[in-house]
């Protein structure tokens, strides 16, 4: 059971979503001491990796910065009294750009040059 109440500090997720992850945090909670907060973040991932595909990352604790990529839709922060979880599924990015992406680039600079 959640110790204290939730307190959505940041997120992007839809409200069914949220509330999937407050149920895994209070099931976390359950199961496990509040200092044992690897295993927290272990049944969070895991079960989101179950309900909404692979990829997810979850960091529970009570001091740490952050700095993420992340897909859009997928990402919550909130804290639970003292303990704070941050939890999103990763993005790499932007995709691999593909060989003739870079000549049409090159065609461009080249038409932007004969201007001048």
């Amino acid at each position: 059971m959640l110790e204290g109440k939730a307190v959505i500090g940041e997120t992007d997720m839809l409200q069914t979503m949220q509330q999937d992850a407050l149920d895994l945090v209070a099931k976390a909670l359950d199961f496990f001491d509040v200092t044992d907060s690897t295993d927290i973040a272990r049944l969070i991932k895991k079960g989101f990796d179950r309900m909404y595909g692979p990829g997810w990352q979850c960091i529970v604790g009570r001091d740490f910065g952050s700095f993420v990529t992340h897909c859009f839709g997928c990402f919550i922060y909130f804290q639970v009294g003292s303990l704070s979880i941050l939890l999103f599924r990763g993005s790499a990015g932007y995709p691999e750009p593909e060989e003739n992406q870079f000549e049409a680039l090159e065609s461009l600079e080249t038409l932007e040059t004969m201007k001048d």
